[in-house]
C-alpha cells in the first residue's frame, strides 16, 4: 500500500479523490490536511463519506508528512496557496501532484501576467511536468512535481492534438468554446454560482482573459512544433457537472473527410485507455463520474468542429491526478478508475 496525504480535504475534488482512494487496492489515505478550525472529521465535511473513512483533518505540517511515512502528496488547494505546501514537502523528498494552477505555466513572467502575482516557487516550477498523461506520459512516470492540468485545457488539448500533430489545421485559426458545470468554480460561496443566479441560465465569463489560455496555448505549441493561438471562450452551465467544448479549426487542406479524420483520431489515441473516439455526438452525462474524455469530429462549410466531453472533476481533476500517480508508482493506468 501506497501512503498519500491530500492538502486541502474541504473541496470538491478532495471529495472526488478520497473517493477514488477508497476502491484503489494500492493506496492508503493517511493524512488530510485542512485550515478549518477544531481539527473536524473528514465525514463531517463531506457528509457522503459517513462510515467509509474515519480521519480526522490536521493542520499543515511537513514534517508530520515524513513521519507518517507520506510517498506523495495531492494538492487540492487554490494557486497561490498551494506553493507555501509544495516546496516544503519536495525539500523533504515527498513527490507532489498539484491541482492548482501554480506549476502549470512554465514562465513565471507569464504566471505572474495570468495570474496577477509574482511566482514564489521558481526553482521546482522549473521541474515540474505538465500531467496530461496522453501528451507527457514518459516524463510522468520520473517526476517529482506533477502540475495537474486544469480541466477546460484537457477538452482542447485532447480535442486538437492529432489535427496539430500532423499539420493538418491552421495554428492561429482556432475557436474553442466551453461550458462547465458549476461545480467548476469550486465549493467556496460565489454571487454568480448561487442557485438563483445560475439556474435556467447560460452564461459567458472571463472572454479573452480566461487563465486557462496560456496553459492551452503552451502545450498545443509544444504538439504542434510551432506557436499557436486559440479563442477560448468559457460559459457557465445550469449543471452540477461536466464539460462540453465544441472546438472549431481551420483545415489546411480541403480534401479531408470525416471517415479518414475519424481514423486519425482513433489511431492517435490507440494507447490511451480514458479517450474515447465515437461516431456519434456526445453529452457530458456519457461521461459522468468517470475518467473518460469522449470525442467526435464534423466538417462543415470547410471548417473541422471538434466535439469533447469530459466530468469536470473526475477527467478534469481528480481522476486524471490518479491516473498520473498510477504512472508515477509502475502501476497500471486504470487502477483505481474503472
Amino acid at each position: 500500500m501506497i501512503p498519500v496525504a491530500i492538502l486541502g480535504g474541504s473541496g470538491y475534488t478532495a471529495v472526488e479523490l478520497i473517493k477514488i482512494f477508497l476502491r484503489h487496492p494500492q493506496v492508503e489515505i493517511r493524512l488530510i490536511t485542512s485550515t478549518k478550525e477544531g481539527t473536524p472529521a473528514i465525514e463531517e465535511l463531506h457528509p457522503s463519506l459517513l462510515g467509509r473513512l474515519r480521519l480526522n483533518c490536521e493542520p499543515f505540517s511537513a514534517d508530520r508528512f515524513v513521519e507518517l511515512g507520506i510517498q506523495c502528496a495531492f494538492g487540492c488547494l487554490p494557486h497561490g496557496v498551494s506553493i507555501a505546501c509544495v516546496q516544503p514537502l519536495i525539500e523533504r523528498g515527498i513527490r507532489v501532484i498539484d491541482l492548482s494552477a501554480d506549476y502549470r505555466l512554465r514562465d513565471p513572467q507569464q504566471y505572474q501576467q495570468w495570474y496577477e502575482h509574482a511566482h514564489a516557487d521558481t526553482a521546482n516550477l522549473k521541474h515540474a511536468v505538465y500531467g496530461l498523461p496522453e501528451i507527457y506520459g514518459e516524463k510522468i512516470a520520473t517526476a517529482r512535481l506533477i502540475a495537474n492540468p486544469g480541466c477546460y485545457p484537457q477538452t482542447a488539448i485532447l480535442g486538437l492534438a492529432p489535427l496539430l500533430a500532423r499539420g493538418y489545421i491552421h495554428p492561429k485559426e482556432i475557436i474553442v468554446n466551453s461550458l462547465s458545470g458549476v461545480s467548476g468554480a469550486g465549493r467556496t460561496p460565489k454571487l454568480n454560482t448561487l442557485f438563483p443566479e445560475c439556474n435556467e441560465s447560460i452564461s459567458a465569463y472571463n472572454i479573452g482573459k480566461h487563465r486557462h489560455t496560456p496553459e492551452i496555448e503552451q502545450v498545443l505549441t509544444d504538439i504542434a512544433g510551432q506557436p499557436v493561438e486559440v479563442i477560448f471562450s468559457p460559459h457557465l452551465a445550469p449543471m452540477d457537472r461536466g464539460i462540453f467544448s465544441t472546438i472549431y479549426a481551420t483545415p489546411l487542406k480541403a480534401d479531408w473527410n470525416e471517415s479518414a479524420l475519424l481514423e486519425l483520431y482513433s489511431q492517435y489515441y490507440a494507447n490511451a485507455p480514458f479517450v474515447r473516439v465515437r461516431k456519434n455526438l456526445p453529452s457530458t452525462k456519457d461521461v459522468a463520474h468517470t475518467n473518460f474524455l469522449d470525442l467526435t469530429i464534423r466538417i462543415v462549410k470547410g471548417k473541422i468542429i471538434v466535439l469533447v466531453v469530459e466530468d469536470n472533476l473526475i477527467r478534469g481533476a481528480s481522476g486524471v491526478a490518479v491516473q498520473n500517480f498510477n504512472r508515477l508508482f509502475g502501476l497500471p493506468e486504470t487502477m483505481g478508475l474503472l
